[in-house]
């Protein structure tokens, strides 16, 4: 190979987990992400390293010095630099959450010290609503990759190599030498057949200590495989950030012919004992969910599947719930949102709460282990919708289903309810707000929460969470006491047949490193 025809070298890094003290709703799950990304570059002849910190680092935690209260789960700063190769040529970085921009930011300003004259490049959800922010705020950076980056990233990598210039490279974003915001996109480019993009790439070993570690993304088994049917979703709920990742109702679903492939290459490969569900909507159409658990069946795959992510309800009826229970399905996770029509129609959840009822009821008839996500203290909400939806929670509960959570409104950024927060100055973009992301409204049974309703006293919302939580998993327990021995069973074992029993073994097993950043 010529000079000329030389790749660059490319690591892809992963920060810490950032969360509050004792919390229990943080994750620790393969970077799928990177994964994608990883199998894209290399099928175009890019050598690429994984430098995973939440993977290189599983239950180990250290306190974050800098912010009193937030603690890491992962490999320290100085750990993951040494990870890095010294001769890499352009280092990615995962921008996901927002919650951790501010340790994420931090690390990625110390990293560019010791490799001052490679490329940094970053990409994810958070990023891609906040470009010119995360920019200006990590002069570290050099380009932000807008929503779907394999082939923006290689188109980038491609532009990078042959003339040293990032500019003009459709989907991303950058600082000019004249202090102008550029963004070479009206909105963020998609891969329109998604069959045709590789299937990730797993570093040797790197499932493996996920799986030792019993770290997966709901529920977990033995091998729990990562896994996506489609990508994006059809729907506009103003609380998500979809939009500005996957662009407005552009969803797509894969071929099952290849789905068939890739998981039987898993069964071969792995030994996998799950399938784990990462999409934002697995579920859409019926005639598509139907076909797939028919093909399953008759191909003879013996797995779990599992949909942690939060669900629809309009092609679950009792046809498509049989099958997915025939397939093997043993979690499956729903997101009414609310149990208030009022609510419902001001986020533009379009969802009908009977049908969702319906649907979830006949989802424990069939032998399902069932969550569904609620929130309260949306911006516009009544006390009476507030009320509606918990006390829809506690009939959930009495019902049988397994999980009930009711989580308060953050308006994460991209969101149409968090640009009209920032519109009104009810919003700062600033390191207090990223924080309250990950540490206040998204832990369980904490009372101290913001509240984003101006009719709502903060306090008064954490309280009420705090209650109906507890109610919901007292109900649970004393009803059916079968769960309460499922679980003490499944805190010495490598299972959880819940979300709440996965978080709580995840706590338990956390190993304190006192050396802090």
């Amino acid at each position: 190979m010529g000079a000329e025809e030389k790749k660059l070298s490319v690591a892809l890094v992963r920060g810490p987990i950032v969360f509050g003290a004792g919390s229990v709703n943080n994750e620790a799950t393969p970077a799928i992400g990177f994964a994608y990304i990883s199998g894209y570059l290399r099928s175009k002849g890019y050598d690429t390293i994984i430098v995973d910190s939440i993977g290189e680092g599983l239950n180990v935690t250290w306190p974050f010095k800098k912010y009193p209260g937030f603690y890491c789960q992962g490999l320290p700063f100085d750990a993951i630099i040494a990870s890095i190769s010294k001769d890499t040529d352009v280092i990615g970085f995962s921008g996901m959450f927002s919650g951790e921009w501010p340790v994420l930011r931090d690390l990625i300003i110390k990293i560019k010290k010791h490799f001052p004259h490679a490329l940094f490049v970053i990409g994810g959800e958070h990023v891609s609503a906040l470009p010119e922010y995360c920019l200006r705020d990590c002069l570290a950076l050099d380009c932000c990759i807008m929503g779907e980056g394999e082939h923006t990233f290689y188109s980038l990598l491609e532009s990078y190599r042959e003339t040293g210039k990032i500019q003009g490279v459709n989907g991303i974003a950058y600082i000019d030498d004249k202090d102008n915001f550029v963004q070479c996109c009206t909105k963020p480019p998609r891969i329109d057949n998604i069959d045709k993009i590789p299937w990730p790439y797993w570093p040797e070993g790197y499932l493996e200590k996920f799986w030792s570690a019993e770290k997966s993304f709901g529920i977990s088994s033995k091998r729990d495989m990562p896994f996506m049917f489609s990508r994006g979703c059809p729907y506009q709920c103003t609380f998500c950030s979809n939009p500005v990742m996957w662009t407005t109702g552009r969803y797509r679903v894969r071929d099952i012919d290849d789905i068939i492939k890739e998981v039987r290459y898993y069964i071969d490969r792995y030994n996998i004992t799950s399938i784990q569900l990462y999409d934002l909507t697995a579920i859409v159409k019926r005639d598509w969910i139907i076909k797939f658990c028919k093909r399953v069946l008759s191909e003879g795959i013996k797995l779990n599947w599992t949909f942690p992510s939060g669900t629809r309800s309009e092609a679950l009826n009792k046809e498509t719930l049989k099958l997915l229970k025939q397939i093997g399905c043993n979690y499956l996770v729903y997101a009414p949102e609310s149990g208030s029509p009022n609510t419902l129609k001001l986020i533009k959840k379009r969802i009908n709460l009977n049908r969702i009822s319906d649907s979830v009821l006949e989802g424990k008839r069939q032998g399902l282990t069932i969550r569904t996500n609620l929130i309260i203290g949306f911006p516009g909400e009544s006390w009476m919708d507030v009320f509606k939806t918990l006390i829809y929670g506690l009939k959930l509960s009495i019902k049988g289903v397994d999980e009930v959570p009711i989580f308060i409104f953050s308006p994460y950024p991209g969101t149409e309810i968090s640009q009209d927060l920032i519109d009104k100055g009810e919003i700062a973009l600033n390191d207090n707000y990223f924080f309250s992301l990950t540490s206040l409204n998204g832990d369980y049974f904490s009372t101290k929460v913001i509240s984003y309703n101006l009719k709502m006293n903060a306090r008064l919302l954490g309280i009420c969470r705090f209650i109906f939580n507890l109610a919901n998993y007292a109900i649970g327990y004393s009803l059916r006491p079968n769960r309460m021995l499922r679980t003490f069973r499944n805190l010495s074992s490598n299972e959880a047949g819940t979300v709440f029993e996965h978080r709580l073994k995840d706590m338990l097993r956390r190993k304190s490193f006192d050396k802090g950043e």
